[in-house]
Order: C-alpha cells, then structure tokens, then sequence
C-alpha cells in the first residue's frame, strides 16, 4: 500500500500514477494491487454483452460462402483441411494462409459442419481478445481504463459485423492482440519467454492474412528496444531468438506448400504462378498497399477503392468507414499526444509510456496502411484498428481524467476539448444516416454537453459533491461516446442479415455511403448470374450494397456478369456437363433454372441452387472426380455447400487466377 509520503504514488494497477509533478524520478515495482470489487463483475457484463451482440440470431446471418465452402471442404479432406482448398478435390486454394480455417475446420469435425459449429472458435477468439486486451491495459492503466477500453472494443460497430462472420479477421486481431500483449510484457518482466510467445503469434497472424498480421511489428519492435530494462547485448540477443521464432512461426506453411510438387498440390489462389510465395508478396501483400491489374490486391477496377472510398488521409472519416470505425478516433489520437506530452519527463523504462507507444504505434500504423491502401479495401479490414482505439480511450483517457482532477491549469482544458471533438464527430455521423434513429443525434449531443459542463462545475463544486459529481461527469460522457457505436453495433444482430454482400463484405449500421471508385479487382471472366437478391448469398433489398456495390456487381469489374447478377450464361458460351447446347433444366441456353447459382441470400453459409439443377448435375456427373467446372469462387462455394461435392472454380475469386488454362 502507498503511504501518504510515498514520492511514487501507484494506480490500482501499479503503474505509475499522473500527478502535476509527475512522472517520478525512478519507476515504482509494478505489483498491481488487490482489484476493486466491480472489476471483475463489469468485465463479465462487458463479455457478456459482447457475446450477444456476437451470436444473437445468428443462424440469420448471411456467412460467407467462399469460406465456408473450404472449411467443409476441410472436414472432407485433411489435405484441403491444410492448403485451404475451397474443394475437396483440391484443384484451387482460397485467396489466404488456411490458419484460422484450420481451426474452424477442427471445430466442424468434432461438433458437426453448421453455422455455429463454424463460428464458435470466431466468437470465442472475439471474446478472448476482449480480455486479452482488458488484461494489457489493466497492467499499465489500471482498472478503470481497462473497463473502458474492453467496452469501447466491444462495441465497435465494424467489430461487431466482422465477429459475426468467419472472415479471418477476427482470428487475425486475437492472434495481434496476444502478441502485444505478451511484448509489453516481456518489457515489464525482463524475461525471453513472452517474446518468443509474441513472435509466434504474430507469426500465426501470417499466417492468417499474410503481412496484415506484420502491421504492428514496428511498434512491438521500438518498444521493447526503448523501454526494456536489459542492457543491449542481451536485447539482441533476446530480439534475433525471436526474429527467428517469428520465421519459423511464418513462414512454414509457405515452405510446406513450395516442398509438395505443383501436380500434388492444389493451385494458390489469388498467386500468379500457383506458389504461397508469390501470394504473400504480391495479392496479400505490395498489392494490396500499391494496387495493380490482375491478381496485384485488386486496384482494377478504377481508383482501387473498390469497397472503402477513395484513398487518402481522410479515409477513415468518410461516408463508408466513418460510422464503422472512427467515432472515437480523434479522442484517441488526442489522448495519445497528450499522454506522451505528460510522459515526456519519465524514465525511458516507464511502463505508461511504453504502453502508449505500443497502442499508439498500432493505431498509427494501421490507420496510414489502410489510409492509403490502393489495392482492395475491404471496411471490415478496419476492425484492426479497434483494439489500439480502445487502449487509447481508456489508457490515455483515465490519463486525462487524472490530469483534469489534479488542477494543472495547463491540462485542465484537454479532457474537455476531446468529449466536444466526440460528440460533435458522433452528432455528424449519426446525421448522415438519413432517416435512421433521428431521436439519438440530440440525445447524444445534450448529454455530452452535460458531461462537458459537469467537468467545469467540478471545480467550484463543494468538497462533499466533487466526487459524485465528477463521477457523474464521466459517466455521462462515457454513454454519449458510446451511443452512436453501440446503435450501430447492435444492428448485425437485430437485422435478417450481416450488411453488405451476404457476409463477404459484413459492415454494421445503415448505409451511409456508397464508396469511390470502382469495383475492383482484376478483370474477371463471365460467370453464372441470377438471384433475387443481387449480389452472391444476398445483399440489400434495394439493389445496393454498403460500399459501393450494386446489386449483381462483384470484384472483377469490367461489367461482366458475376454470381447473383448475370443472366444465367455460362462463360465463354458454354455447356453444361454431360448435356448439348448447355440446356439446363427449367433454363434457357447455358442458363440456370431460377435464377442460377447466385442465389437470393438468406440465413446461413450462402445462397441457395436450385434443386432441378443439383438432381441435374449429379445425375451427368457420371463417376467424375468434380461436379461441375464454374468461373470463379463465389459460384463454386455455393454450389459446394448446396451438394456437398467438389466443384472446380477455374479462375479463382477475382476470376483472374491462372488456375485453368488452355494447355
């Protein structure tokens, strides 16, 4: 316990806490003290609550169907269960590293292939980042921040959408997460293990979205080689064990697949060449960031802001991704600056600071490379952003609080100035979705102005109110920042289906924006068109998709016709298999009855296919290892899931892989 003479005064937590002559001249132990009694019962209600949000009415999402159709395409074959392949037959892979469909694959093939067998480890991993992160902040923050930051992480509205979806996305943060985590815990304990522990998970976040999951690297980097306590001969010594830790950790699916034979094996999707080398420098790496024609990260379809708006500083803010992601964002890049500001005396093993640093690199990090990404942008790819968001409002936000509350007429007017910025950007955001819970913009703008005026009368308050009125302050300022989130947020859950696409494209909330610039993507070949619902496993009512998508468009560009807009033709003119003149049954040439493989959407894993066309194709099938031969993936994985057999997607997602050619 600290005693009322103790020059280095400690939070909850043990870390160093913020006084007008702080920091101190040497940083204290940090042995956390016993927690508060509503700790651990507001974490359980934050998790709670985030588990709803997760898997309320989920059989009533659209997932998505190019996933879904590998991970039971995996629980048929060990060897697609470990290239990822999108069918079992193993003639093309999907267009990522398969660790996070390993782990839904494992999962269907204990408990049966469903959408919940599916999305349990999703949601598990959703909620093991809430901790993970809870934990991290709690360390160096205290336990207040820590509330806050696992709340602002549980409610963020892209968050949400994409937890509710077995995109990797949400397997790919845990794996972040863990790996900040455990490096700012080998800065606070000196020892090797937690680094090697960090190198592995980030290496496993490789292999889950390729240099995605390196994004934070440099931040995990500067911390420990500033603020860890060892001299420098034992920093790298520590650093290249876990360089190597990190390679290993990486890159050994890559090696496994390039050791196997290009016969034996199945084509890379979303690669050039059929190898994982070439999809890690190029469609999931460079290209993504530059853009390109073909299978470069997309970029194709004029502008390369395919579904998230143009490029640029500002992308974050504008109509697509501003109701997704950036409600808090000024307040965490404010409290950010301010905190370095105030750490700026500290030792350079300060714990605080070196916290800051880490979350605050995440955050700067991740918010440049998507900023100015010119290839494929996905509003979802966002979500990454959320866990350095979350620290910072919590962290650097209880940093203002304690800053405010000490007196320093030099802080006193910063906490203040971030809640306007937040409820000002909030009322903005909420006003652009025309229509939609008009009632919330002003209930969130009279609130925050309660809490903002709540702060000012705190000082002339008498002794026996400030408490209870500063606490109320907060309080109020907490629930008007997150009122507009958390609206969103709740939609995924409460609406028929994930927004946007059938689950390839999830976002939260009402569409606001209609993204800039093309669809993308690199030049696609005709595929199987229909559906009633547009876009492949379904889409919007009104023809439009979040993001920027028509009904019917897909990435590929160039108008072709894609799954769940076409007119039924088959590429090229084709027939069907084991039939003449490519007649269908309830179909015209080359056409598909009712509509043809795209779909209306729906619940579930994706859209639905006719059932005269299932008994046709596996009547003509005829002893053949695949179904049937389709365009691209989307197709493929509907047809997939609707006859559990294996079916060919030639040219891949973007319908630009090399996988069939005429040699």
């Amino acid at each position: 316990m600290t005693s009322a003479t103790d020059p280095h005064p400690h939070t909850e937590s043990g870390a160093t806490a913020v006084s007008p002559d702080w920091p101190p001249p040497a940083p204290p132990t940090q042995t956390p003290d016993k927690a508060p009694r509503w700790s651990l019962p507001a974490l359980l209600a934050i998790l709670v609550l985030a588990g709803v949000l997760y898997a309320w009415n989920l059989s009533g999402s659209s997932l998505n169907s190019f996933y879904s159709a590998a991970i039971y395409s995996g629980t048929q074959s060990w060897k697609a269960w470990f290239f990822g392949s999108l069918d079992a037959g193993n003639f093309l892979t999907v267009d990522k590293p398969p660790f996070a469909l390993m782990i839904m694959g494992l999962s269907c093939r204990v408990l049966g292939f469903g959408t919940w067998q599916m999305m349990a480890p999703e949601i598990a991993a959703a909620l093991g980042t809430i901790w993970i992160l809870h934990s991290s902040v709690k360390r160096h923050f205290g336990h207040v921040a820590a509330t806050i930051a696992a709340l602002v992480l549980a409610l963020t509205p892209i968050t949400v959408a994409i937890n509710r979806d077995n995109n990797p996305d949400t397997i790919l943060v845990l794996l972040m997460v863990g790996g900040a985590a455990l490096a700012l815990r080998a800065v606070r304990t000196d020892r090797l293990l937690p680094l090697i522990g960090s190198a592995v998970l980030f290496g496993l976040a490789f292999n889950t979205k390729m240099l995605q999951g390196y994004i934070a690297l440099p931040a995990v980097f500067a911390v420990y080689v500033y603020a860890s306590k060892l001299g420098w001969k034992r920093k790298a010594v520590n650093l290249a064990l876990a360089a190597v830790a990190l390679a290993v950790a990486s890159f050994w699916w890559a090696t496994a697949v390039s050791l196997v034979p290009a016969d034996d094996r199945p084509y890379i999707g979303g690669s050039t060449d059929g190898s994982a080398w070439d999809l890690i420098m190029g469609y999931n790496g460079l290209g993504r960031v530059l853009g390109g024609e073909g299978n470069g990260g997309g970029g194709g379809g004029g502008g390369g802001g395919t579904f998230a708006g143009t490029a640029g500083i500002g992308r974050m803010f504008n109509d697509v991704l501003g109701g997704q992601i950036s409600w808090l964002i000024p307040f965490a890049f404010l409290a950010l600056v301010a905190g370095l500001v105030r750490c700026g005396r500290a030792p350079r093993t300060d714990l605080t600071r070196a916290a800051l640093v880490l979350w605050g690199g995440w955050l700067v990090l991740h918010y440049l490379t998507f900023a100015m990404a010119e290839g494929t942008m996905h509003p979802y790819y966002t979500t990454a952003l959320a866990p350095g968001i979350a620290a910072l409002c919590g962290g650097g936000g209880v940093l203002l609080w304690r800053a405010f509350r000490g007196g320093d007429a030099r802080w006193s007017w910063v906490l203040p100035v971030g809640l306007v910025v937040t409820g000002v950007w909030a009322i903005v955001l909420l006003r652009r979705a025309t229509g939609w819970n008009t009632w919330l913009w002003p209930v969130v703008g009279v609130v925050m102005a309660l809490a903002v005026v709540g702060l000012f009368v705190f000082r002339t308050a008498r002794s026996g109110t400030r408490a209870r009125l500063l606490a109320a302050s907060v309080a109020a300022a907490v629930v008007a920042g997150l009122a507009g989130p958390t609206a969103y947020a709740a939609s995924p859950a409460f609406a028929s289906a994930t927004g946007g696409m059938g689950g390839t494209n999830p976002t939260a909330g009402p569409s606001t924006g209609n993204g800039m610039g093309g669809p993308g993507g690199g030049g696609g070949r005709g595929g199987f068109g229909g559906g009633d619902g547009g876009g492949p496993g379904g889409g919007r009512q009104d023809g439009t998709q979040q993001g920027g998508q028509e009904a019917g468009e897909f990435p590929g560009g160039g108008g072709q016709m894609q799954p769940g807009g076409g007119n039924g033709e088959l590429p090229q003119g084709g027939g069907a298999p084991g039939g003449t003149n490519g007649e269908f049954p309830g179909g015209g040439t080359g056409g598909a009855p009712s509509g043809g493989f795209g779909g209306g959407g729906g619940g579930g894993m994706g859209g639905s296919v006719d059932s005269e066309l299932v008994a046709y194709l596996e009547k003509h099938q005829d002893g053949a290892k695949w179904l049937l031969a389709v365009s691209n993936s989307q197709s493929a994985g509907q047809l997939i899931l609707s006859t559990h057999k294996p079916v060919i997607s030639m040219w891949g997602f973007t319908g630009s892989d090399k996988a069939m050619t005429l040699a």
